[in-house]
């Protein structure tokens, strides 16, 4: 049994994880505006929050023509910080008054997840979960954080910060599904294949011969 799968999303790290886990698919982004999705449903949580944009994603993408019988993935992640949500901060004074405030301590890091099974003889399924993880943040002097910043690498994650790349080196300890921070739970896409009858096998590239 084989099925096709899509990401609608361009984040590397999350075809990466993809990847590495030895499931196949493809990217096709959707062009949502996230802040007017987030708008039009007023004052909702983090949590809920990342689950909205992560249907959002999934569904536009699910409506396209190339999308048709394939087994769409929207992923989106919120970072939660003294009851704030955090999403990407794109300019670098931003990320700098985020990170320092957010230096030896911590915050949950949600990403929500949505599945659209548009297969002719599939399930019809359009299901989502979220999974979050608390993030430990290590002491980082002015130095450390200026310097991360202007490395460019936080002003396109949420919560400004990666755990896969120069991040890492800033990030203690992590309570939860580590690939949730990434930005895709493999465990939380297996459940969400399990409930739309898709074993991830199905999904898992050849292995290469001995």
């Amino acid at each position: 049994m084989t099925a096709r799968l899509i990401l609608a999303s361009k984040s590397p790290a999350r075809t990466k994880l993809l990847a590495e886990a030895g499931i196949r698919h493809s990217v096709l982004v959707s062009d949502v505006d996230e802040p007017a999705v987030v708008a039009a449903y007023g004052d909702i949580d983090p949590h809920d929050t990342s689950l909205l944009l992560a249907r959002a994603k999934a569904e536009a993408v699910a409506s396209l023509e190339e999308a048709d019988g394939a087994l769409v993935v929207g992923c989106d992640s919120v970072f939660e910080f003294d009851g704030e949500a955090h999403g990407k901060p794109y300019e670098p004074t931003v990320a700098i008054e985020r990170i320092s405030r957010m230096r030896g301590r911590s915050g949950v890091l949600h990403t929500g997840h949505w599945l659209v099974d548009t297969r002719d003889s599939g399930s019809g399924a359009t299901i989502g979960a979220v999974s979050s993880a608390t993030v430990h943040f290590g002491t980082m002097t002015d130095d450390e954080v200026h310097e991360y910043v202007a490395s460019g690498e936080p002003l396109q994650c949420a919560g400004s910060f990666t755990i896969d790349g120069l991040g890492g080196a800033f990030i203690e300890r992590v309570d939860g599904d580590p690939h949730a921070v990434v930005g895709l739970s493999i465990s939380t896409l297996r459940s969400l294949l399990r409930a739309a009858d898709v074993p991830i096998t199905a999904l898992w590239a050849g292995l290469p011969e001995l």
